[in-house]
């Protein structure tokens, strides 16, 4: 992608944001979106198929990151053990993306439209690590409860840490795999 078109895409995240907390996700238009980033709405649809992608852009990337540590976990983990390395490999990827995660989840809570698009998300993102975890020689079954449970985990750790960045991600990520392991 082109830096012009880099640009483009991060003011229209940026105008979305800030458009979606002054008049709310439901009173605002892609074409707004497009007018306030300074861009046509032809532009706006050239980046983001709707105007929840501008929310959700960030899943390939995740995706990609947690996938590609997956495979590159050592050799001998448990199931568990390799999906929070590879959580705890996003974390800089996470801390550096904080400061447009945490309004975009604001949107995302004050928006019970926005709630079935998350989790169809999570759920794809669920799918991802269970294939990786499969590839690694896990079991089926056992890759795709390990890949449920470990994706709740995550997705706690990292929404509580939204809310409040004390403790720090890492920490809660520590803290989620203890308890999870527990409770197993």
């Amino acid at each position: 992608m082109k830096k012009s078109e880099s640009d483009a895409r991060m003011r229209l995240q940026r105008a979305a944001l800030e458009l979606f907390a002054e008049r709310g996700y439901d009173r605002t238009t892609a074409a707004e979106i497009a007018g306030r980033a300074g861009v046509t709405e032809r532009t706006f649809f050239r980046h983001f198929p709707d105007k929840r992608e501008v929310l959700f852009d960030g899943q390939a990337v995740l995706v990609d990151a947690l996938t590609t540590s997956i495979a590159e976990a050592p050799t001998g983990l448990e199931a568990l053990d390799t999906l929070f390395y590879a959580f705890r490999s996003v974390t800089t990827l996470l801390e550096d993306n904080r400061p447009f995660s945490k309004p975009r989840q604001e949107v995302i809570s004050a928006t019970p439209a926005l709630h079935e698009r998350e989790l169809s998300k999570l759920e794809a993102l669920s799918d991802a690590l269970a294939s990786s975890l499969r590839a690694r020689g896990v079991p089926d079954l056992p890759a795709a409860l390990a890949a449920r449970a470990g994706m709740a985990a995550f997705a706690h750790a990292t929404l509580a840490w939204l809310e409040d960045d004390e403790p720090g991600l890492a920490e809660r990520l520590d803290l989620t795999e203890r308890a999870l392991k527990s409770v197993l």
